[in-house]
């Protein structure tokens, strides 16, 4: 895989920063979908149980995974990011349960053939993976009746498919290009359905109340019963 990806998302690491103290609840983890903040579902949607194992894809800065863990999961994160996952080690670091790795998740799943009770995408590599190679290789890895979700923004209306995402960098350099797939969601839903998944779901979570307008896709699948790739 090339290094052009992992430079792009340790700019973008950046420019954001770390997760606040605590929540609107009083929460000292929680679990977001959304863009925005105390806002939309949270962990319930992946149907987890204390013990059970969880893959985050594109964990970044570990937010979430480190409130799965929290909940008595082993929580497993995978980045491209060496900056974001140095801030998630920094963040996290008395929790027990969550176990980081740096690189391509694809490769990552491929390699380990490791098998999960879940695994999820926030705004991550679900995002930023060809569907038709990532989703067979989560299938491949989730166990009889696991959850995968993710979440990212709608697409824009008519750019639907393979598109570019324009990553700032310095000021003497081009921004950096990674690519990105966009559907509506009902091609999510037969998308996930033509590679296996079972009980599929895709909607837009509306934005909270204000002036925002862009909500966030949130697509869910079941793995449908066939053997994963550890036991086969």
């Amino acid at each position: 895989m090339s290094d052009t990806r992992s430079a792009a998302w340790d700019e973008y690491a950046q420019t954001k920063p770390q997760r606040r103290t605590t929540n609107a609840r009083g929460e000292s983890t929680w679990f977001n979908w959304t863009q925005y903040a105390d806002h939309g579902p949270g962990a319930e949607v992946l149907a987890l149980k204390p013990g059970e194992t969880v893959l985050d894809l594109g964990c970044g800065a570990g937010g979430n995974a480190a409130h799965l863990a929290g909940l008595g999961m082993r929580a497993v994160g995978i980045d491209l990011s060496p900056k974001q996952l140095a801030k998630a080690r920094d963040r996290w670091s008395d929790v027990d349960g969550m176990e980081l790795h740096q690189g391509d998740a694809l490769a990552y799943l491929e390699e380990n053939h490791a098998v999960f009770d879940a695994i999820y995408s926030v705004f991550g590599a679900g995002w930023f993976s060809d569907p038709g190679l990532l989703l067979p290789i989560v299938h491949a890895n989730l166990k009889p009746g696991g959850v995968f979700a993710m979440s990212q923004r709608p697409p824009v209306e008519g750019c639907c498919g393979c598109q570019a995402s324009y990553i700032p960098r310095g000021p003497d350099e081009d921004p950096a290009v990674v690519k990105r797939w966009d559907h509506e969601p009902d091609a999510w839903v037969l998308i996930l359905k033509e590679h296996g998944y079972v009980d599929v779901s895709a909607s837009v979570i509306a934005p909270p109340p204000g002036t925002r307008r862009t909500g966030t896709l949130f697509v869910r699948g079941v793995q449908g019963g066939q053997e994963s790739v550890a036991s086969a």
